[in-house]
């Protein structure tokens, strides 16, 4: 419990504060969060940067590998950042962007546990995914009612 508490604190720089408007428009915070050029886009590019300081975080053992006991605490810290983050009632379905983080969506050879290339080279299916419009960037206009 003391160290999934240790990291939590950790993610913050990671998964982001709670800004004060994202809780009112379903996607802020991803977009706030993950488009590292401040453009309103988030590309594949930053995607993949992003999801690298995120394996980054929670490798704990630095092996290269997120394993079972290292995704346990991924998964709480993502329920708890989307908790406090996402409008109550966002985040159901496949478009929702916390769904693309799981294990058995990264785990691409079935072994259990997500390399990192594993992880940082699901990105261009994870935009797809959340990319409503398909012009293969998320934006705000992806997020709203309907698109979860």
């Amino acid at each position: 419990m003391k160290r999934s508490v240790l990291v939590l604190a950790a993610l913050l720089p990671v998964l982001g504060s709670p800004p004060a408007l994202a809780a009112e428009r379903p996607g802020a915070h991803f977009i706030e969060n993950w488009d590292l050029d401040g453009n309103g886009e988030v590309t594949v590019e930053e995607a993949r940067s992003r999801r690298s300081d995120v394996f980054a975080s929670f490798d704990a053992n630095d092996d290269g590998f997120l394993d079972a006991e290292e995704y346990e605490l991924f998964d709480e810290a993502r329920a708890q950042d989307q908790a406090e983050n996402e409008p109550a009632g966002f985040g159901r379905g496949a478009r929702n962007p916390a769904n693309g983080m799981r294990l058995e969506v990264n785990d691409n050879d079935g072994d259990g546990k997500v390399s990192q290339a594993e992880f940082l080279d699901n990105a261009p299916i994870w935009i797809m995914k959340i990319d409503r419009n398909g012009d293969g960037v998320v934006t705000q206009a992806d997020f709203g009612p309907g698109r979860n």
